[in-house]
């Protein structure tokens, strides 16, 4: 009589590792409840667009601009605040936590897991984009109170480049933090911040900041990200050239922190 094969106990973990998007989809979920668990970071990134939004609208420093195109302060403000807010979470959060799991070592470990740098790099971009999903809400709610009225196509607009900013910007924050020590990852990180959000064109545009070429600007994916944000939420228009910068230092800056990232 032939021996009978024992069934398969349906409790027993599966062989070897999970399937590639689950990775990365478990990666992307742990990321992401780190960074809403962490109250100070979470404060910093909506405290200071919020701060911003805030300023640019009860100041009068872009009358000029809100003037010329026929707007109100809130309206012409928010693309660049949310253009911040992307830099903020995308370069700043994910590339000072980056920089400070590879010296504690956390990074040393998930090298030794099936992740790879590739689903590292999704991960971050998963968490990334899901806390600037809370920042747009927030920043919208409170824009709405003061009056921001985008309408429905000027909101679908946006997310095109939002969706490539954030993926250009993790790609530098992770570039950033795998390259060099954590400590001059945070002091890289925070002037890299503060170039691109005063006079990289993000929160400004570029014809607006004196003594800069707008092309040069705009060539940066900060520029890109503002201008082609301005585009969708002022205009209504997909500014394709812009979005085109954004996929280009997406990619090049995606390809260059995969192959010099380093774990430890």
């Amino acid at each position: 009589m032939s021996a009978v094969a024992p069934l398969a106990d349906p409790a027993a973990p599966e062989d070897g590792p999970a399937p590639g998007g689950r990775r990365v989809l478990a990666q992307g979920l742990y990321e992401t409840l780190a960074m809403l668990r962490n109250g100070e970071q979470l404060m910093l990134l909506i405290l200071f667009p919020l701060m911003a939004l805030l300023g640019l609208a009860f100041t009068s420093f872009i009358d000029p601009w809100a003037r010329d195109l026929g707007m109100s302060r809130v309206d012409v403000a928010m693309p660049g605040v949310l253009a911040l807010c992307a830099l903020s979470t995308a370069l700043s959060g994910q590339g000072i936590a980056t920089g400070f799991d590879r010296r504690y070592g956390v990074l040393r470990f998930l090298s030794t897991t099936p992740l790879g740098r590739g689903g590292l790099i999704l991960g971050k971009a998963m968490a990334v984009l899901s806390v600037v999903v809370v920042q747009y809400v927030v920043m919208g709610l409170v824009g709405a109170v003061l009056g921001w009225t985008p309408g429905v196509a000027g909101v679908l607009l946006s997310i095109p480049p939002l969706l490539l900013g954030v993926a250009a910007f993790t790609a530098l924050g992770l570039l950033v933090a795998g390259t060099i020590r954590a400590e001059a990852t945070l002091a890289v990180v925070n002037t890299l911040w503060l170039v691109l959000a005063s006079l990289g064109g993000s929160l400004i545009p570029a014809h607006r900041l004196p003594g800069v070429g707008p092309w040069l600007v705009e060539a940066l994916p900060s520029g890109a990200l503002g201008a082609a944000l301005r585009s969708g939420i002022l205009d209504h228009q997909l500014s394709l050239p812009h979005c085109l910068v954004l996929a280009a230092w997406a990619v090049v800056l995606g390809a260059l922190a995969r192959r010099f990232f380093k774990w430890a």
